[in-house]
């Protein structure tokens, strides 16, 4: 049972109701865990600003699913692991990527790279090795990616502890957070 409030448009008063337009115009439905955003439009639109930006950058959308698979399995955010498994597939990514992903690597050799090393920034709250940073630079990662992985980890962080404070209804197809072998 969702323990934060969901706002629906019935609910909504007038600000609410313009961003859940917004994000139903544009995706076709509104995720439950924006709808738990919604009770603080401030952090809604914090959140979807980030969003947009983190995706306008270099980093390609698949690595960005990978990493987003990965920390929600480290971090047990079972509503984040379905939303990233429909959004992977709707991406591009096979099964056996979005497994190997969650398992914190990838078939593609530079974005098993990038996965290792986001889950190392969220394993070690930012305190990654030199040697990291040097394999990340040698995988082929500009400085500007190196940034953006980071953003992506503090972005999908943020989504994983609502998700898991707010105890959200899954409203996407179900994945259980044990791997199938």
């Amino acid at each position: 049972m969702t323990r934060i409030a969901t706002i629906e448009n019935a609910t909504a008063n007038a600000e609410q109701k313009a961003l859940l337009d917004a994000i139903q115009g544009q995706l076709g439905m509104v995720p439950n865990f924006l709808k738990v955003f919604a009770n603080s439009p401030v952090a809604l639109r914090a959140f979807l600003g980030l969003h947009g930006v983190a995706n306008d950058g270099t980093l390609d959308a698949l690595t960005r699913e990978r990493i987003a698979l990965a920390l929600a399995q480290q971090n047990s955010c079972e509503y984040c692991v379905s939303a990233h498994t429909a959004i992977g597939r709707k991406t591009g990514l096979s099964g056996d990527e979005m497994t190997a992903a969650r398992n914190g690597t990838s078939e593609d050799a530079q974005a098993a790279v990038a996965v290792k090393f986001a889950q190392s920034l969220m394993e070690k709250k930012g305190e990654i090795s030199a040697i990291e940073l040097a394999e990340v630079r040698s995988a082929g990662y500009s400085e500007s990616d190196i940034v953006e992985i980071i953003t992506h980890v503090g972005m999908n962080f943020l989504t994983n502890i609502l998700g898991k404070a707010s105890r959200v209804e899954i409203d996407f197809p179900k994945v259980e957070l044990k791997i199938a072998a």
